[in-house]
């Protein structure tokens, strides 16, 4: 299944998500939301609207999570590029919620920061409490599906404090969407790929990941409860770089599509 969020007559609404004449298209609106349906989405109870194209809906960030957990220098080449040793464990972070900035929405650099970073990553969405589940158990079950992130960075603040909760938790530095979905396997291997202004900057694949995504969740799991719709950042591939306003940012992840973002200073 594939759905985003959206703004329709006001009000914000879970759209189903299908191809309509070769382009994605919002079909029928979700009478549940899907972090509610402990895993079920299957059996959402659905109302058909006229079909709105993908790109002309008022989107919204598709996940309302109780916290972001993101996974910092989860490929090497990135963890090399900026200097730092590769991690022996997952090395997790947490993002501001209120950094949440939907599809075509503005990415402010702050005033108090000479360079803010782009980050494309594959994010996942968790679909049922995760408390440190049984070893043998098939943490697949624990999520709801996968969207793009961009995980903006005021890099010299980052550099500068030594810990990351501020230079990761500006207000409009995670740009979320523009959909979630269950049908890739970034176990298989999920192509990454961030341009700015049409040139591409980082191109990786979910094999390289140095920590796999069940090594991911179930490491946060011991620490803390994963509740249903929360995020986690997967971690970058290498060739971040810095972006000023006036800069288009597209994140794209295969069988997902682009997060599209602009960028304007403060």
């Amino acid at each position: 299944m594939k759905y985003c969020r959206f703004q329709l007559d006001g009000q914000a609404q879970y759209g189903l998500v299908e191809s309509v004449a070769g382009r994605d298209a919002i079909v029928r609106i979700l009478l549940t939301p899907p972090e509610d349906a402990d895993g079920d989405v299957e059996g959402l109870r659905t109302r058909g609207i006229t079909a709105i194209p993908l790109e002309e809906a008022v989107l919204l960030p598709p996940v309302r999570p109780s916290k972001i957990v993101c996974i910092g220098r989860n490929y090497r080449e990135h963890a090399a590029e900026l200097g730092h040793d590769v991690p022996t464990e997952p090395l997790i972070f947490l993002k501001a919620t209120s950094a949440l900035l939907p599809p075509r929405g503005i990415v402010r650099r702050p005033k108090i920061s000479a360079r803010v970073d782009y980050e494309g990553e594959l994010g996942i969405v968790i679909g049922k409490t995760c408390y440190q589940p049984p070893a043998d158990s098939d943490i697949r079950q624990y999520i709801l599906g996968y969207t793009c992130v961009n995980d903006v960075t005021a890099r010299d603040l980052q550099n500068k404090d030594g810990q990351w909760s501020r230079a990761k938790g500006f207000d409009t530095f995670c740009p979320v969407g523009p959909v979630v979905t269950d049908e890739i396997d970034p176990w298989a291997g999920i192509g990454v790929e961030t341009r700015v202004n049409g040139e591409v900057k980082q191109q990786g694949n979910t094999r390289d990941l140095i920590f796999t995504l069940d090594t991911v969740i179930r490491h946060i799991a011991q620490a803390m409860t994963l509740y249903p719709g929360d995020l986690i950042p997967s971690g970058t591939p290498s060739g971040v770089g810095p972006v000023v306003a006036g800069d288009r940012i597209d994140v794209s992840v295969e069988g997902i599509g682009t997060l599209t973002n602009t960028v304007a200073d403060e």
